[in-house]
């Protein structure tokens, strides 16, 4: 079995305090952090158990994951893992990188953002600069608000061309088409962020090829929804595995409607969808990218390869 896993244990806190982000500046109790290492550490304990399957990782923590250095070692021991295809992290790319020397670099990689006003702007590109160096996979993005408009074009110019800078639009955020033609000029596939997607009934891989799990093992189809499919470590969300239509009106979340059957996102990030980074440079992208249709939802495509089924 091809499964595509998003762990997301109790990690709560970080060490940014991003006016857009609920978690920020939190902290976790001594308790709470011996928690969520034992939650890692008894979910690495299972993959690299099965070996009978091909498995790809994306830890998805509220908080900062790579500060802490049970995510470090879990990332390290899953890529040197053979039945392991991906494993990557979501990250502000606070900490130090030189530990991913110790990683297999062909299958390690990660999802940084870089949040201005949070950490100094030549630290960040100077984490960026580490991370090719060592040859590691990785993409970059920022929030798209206004005030964040010229530190991503300056960013933009300094990394590698190769590298994707990624925008995500701001939660409860209205572009108008002149705000959104500047942010899509730093990333021609910023309108898939710009709206929400329509996704009631439709396709989704999510419970089917992809997964969600917490740090007590419970699996769902995915983040946003709380429909349990069973539990990992007794096996019993095997069975519950499947196509499925999606409960939800509509998924806004890049995480989450890139999974979406109705989308060619599959495609544009081929070999990268976890860590976000696209098969070819984005101004060639693998389909067209489709215009939002009147009142923001993207249409859906009617030519995917099947009809869903009713479920979680």
């Amino acid at each position: 079995m091809d499964l595509t896993v998003l762990y997301r244990g109790p990690l709560a806190s970080c060490d940014y305090d991003c006016p857009y982000c609920p978690f920020a500046k939190r902290r976790d109790s001594g308790e709470q952090l011996r928690s969520d290492r034992a939650a890692l550490e008894r979910f690495t304990a299972w993959a690299a158990a099965q070996t009978g399957d091909r498995l790809s990782v994306l830890f998805t923590p509220w908080g900062e994951g790579l500060v802490r250095s049970w995510y470090r070692k879990a990332l390290v021991e899953l890529s040197r893992l053979e039945h392991i295809g991906r494993v990557a992290i979501q990250t502000n790319l606070s900490g130090r990188t030189g530990w991913l020397a110790e990683a297999d670099r062909d299958k390690a990689a990660l999802w940084c953002t870089y949040h201005p006003g949070q950490t100094p702007y030549e630290r960040f590109l100077g984490r960026c600069r580490e991370l090719t160096d060592l040859g590691v996979r990785y993409s970059v993005g920022i929030v798209g608000l206004d005030d964040h408009l010229e530190e991503a074009r300056r960013l933009r110019s300094a990394l590698p061309p190769e590298v994707y800078l990624w925008v995500n639009a701001a939660e409860g955020h209205t572009y108008t088409d002149e705000q959104a033609d500047l942010w899509t000029a730093l990333d021609p596939l910023f309108t898939y962020s710009r709206h929400p997607h329509r996704s009631a009934g439709l396709p989704c891989r999510t419970g089917e090829s992809v997964v969600s799990v917490d740090g007590d093992g419970t699996v769902r189809r995915c983040h946003f929804v709380r429909a349990e499919l069973g539990n990992l470590y007794d096996g019993s969300y095997r069975s519950a595995l499947g196509p499925r239509g999606c409960p939800l009106a509509v998924c806004d979340c890049h995480i989450g409607y890139v999974h979406l059957e109705t989308l060619p996102l599959y495609d544009v990030f081929a070999g990268g969808v976890l860590e976000r980074i696209p098969a070819r440079p984005v101004g060639e992208p693998a389909r067209p990218v489709r215009e939002p249709t009147p009142g923001g939802l993207t249409s859906p495509d009617p030519a995917r390869r099947r009809l869903p089924l009713a479920g979680p």
